[in-house]
């Protein structure tokens, strides 16, 4: 299964990048993780329209494959204990098609991404800086892996 993570958003300070990569650097070879960097449209500092998210949204269905299974990164989707995710996890692993995982840009995403994906999830209830839920979701990535190969990284 290859992993991905799709995100919206170029610019992140270094401690976002260096963090990200102490995790993914941990990831298993058979995930064949990767990065895609969509760079956010830019706005105008009083635009309030939809404009910018729907472009960002064309971008980002132009770079899903058909057979993905798509998670969107949402503070309303569903919330998972690190248990629930490997269980989640588990479920991907045996569906066999590629994983990508969305971070959409500084407005959310539009209706059309949220209707082509298979599950919106919070990874908190707060709004996180996209550089966090960035970080937050390579730790928690590899908290699943270690917890199926029985990894003393996850402590009860």
């Amino acid at each position: 299964m290859h992993i991905r993570l799709l995100v919206v958003g170029d610019r992140q300070p270094s401690w976002v990048d260096d963090a990200f990569n102490i995790y993914t650097s941990r990831y298993p070879r058979e995930w064949k993780f990767r990065l895609d960097v969509i760079p956010a449209i830019r706005r105008n500092k009083n635009d309030k329209s939809r404009q910018a998210m729907e472009a960002e949204g064309k971008l980002i269905l132009a770079k899903l494959n058909s057979t993905d299974q798509a998670v969107l990164l949402d503070e309303r989707g569903k919330q998972l204990t690190s248990k629930s995710l490997v269980s989640k996890f588990t479920d991907w692993q045996s569906d066999g098609r590629d994983l990508c995982f969305i971070i959409g840009g500084p407005d959310g995403v539009s209706d059309a991404i949220k209707q082509r994906v298979g599950m919106l999830w919070a990874l908190s209830q707060l709004t996180l800086p996209h550089g966090m839920a960035r970080v937050l979701l390579a730790e928690q990535l590899y908290r699943a892996w270690s917890i199926q190969a029985g990894h003393p990284y996850h402590r009860e």
